[in-house]
């Protein structure tokens, strides 16, 4: 098992998803390695989250040869991947390589910046665009966004999610690097939702960036700076 029971949150271990983050954080890697190495987290952290949360069943299977027993995974079709836009987007898309039949919703929500986090280290959050599938009662939810830092927008963007529905399987939010305060505000705030991350960084700055973290990973991915 390469997911690891952090307090707040649920570590991912994985010898690869520890590799591919440490070439995200490098400053040297430019945008197309960069977006490629979110694919490919996403892509790992989508088969970490099969292999350490979802249940398997014996299925009959006949090979050219003879019958026997099989093992599938149960649940892969009922699995609903939120993107956070737009940091996101090469995330899922790896997180689509492990679940292809995943329900996609989006929302797009952001910090003001320029406001600056107030004295309880929170951000005024914007929620431009939200659009859901139906999500049902045997759906294993993931809210992706490979930045976990005060929580501000993560709160927002779970907020809009549990108003359209709150009977569901499972609730995950995943990302790359986290805050210790973003795990603290997330986890007390929506003690229903598992958080999972690559890794947990030391601290955020005074402008709410994580610490060492690897930038901005929106304008990273997409050339924006």
């Amino acid at each position: 098992m390469t997911i690891e029971d952090r307090d707040n949150a649920y570590l991912i271990t994985h010898a690869l998803a520890k590799d591919t983050l440490s070439r995200l954080r490098d400053v040297e890697t430019e945008q197309v390695a960069f977006r490629k190495g979110l694919v490919k987290l996403g892509r790992i952290c989508g088969y970490e989250v099969i292999d350490g949360a979802m249940g398997t069943e014996y299925v009959p299977v006949r090979t050219p040869l003879a019958e026997t027993t099989g093992e599938r995974v149960k649940g892969l079709d009922d699995v609903v991947i939120i993107n956070v836009l737009r940091a996101a987007t090469p995330f899922v898309e790896g997180l689509l390589k492990a679940f292809p039949r995943a329900k996609q919703g989006i929302i797009s929500a952001g910090r003001d910046e320029t406001a600056g986090m107030n004295e309880d280290g929170e951000f005024p959050i914007t929620i431009d665009y939200v659009k859901l599938p139906e999500i049902g009662a045997d759906d294993t939810v993931i809210v992706a966004d490979p930045m976990l830092a005060t929580g501000s927008t993560m709160c927002a963007v779970l907020e809009h999610i549990l108003a359209e529905a709150d009977d569901f399987e499972d609730l995950f939010v995943l990302s790359a690097v986290s805050a210790p305060d973003g795990l603290v505000r997330v986890a007390e705030t929506f003690p229903e939702a598992d958080l999972l991350t690559v890794a947990i960084d030391d601290r955020l700055d005074d402008d709410g960036f994580i610490v060492p973290g690897l930038g901005d990973a929106g304008d990273r991915a997409f050339r924006t700076t």
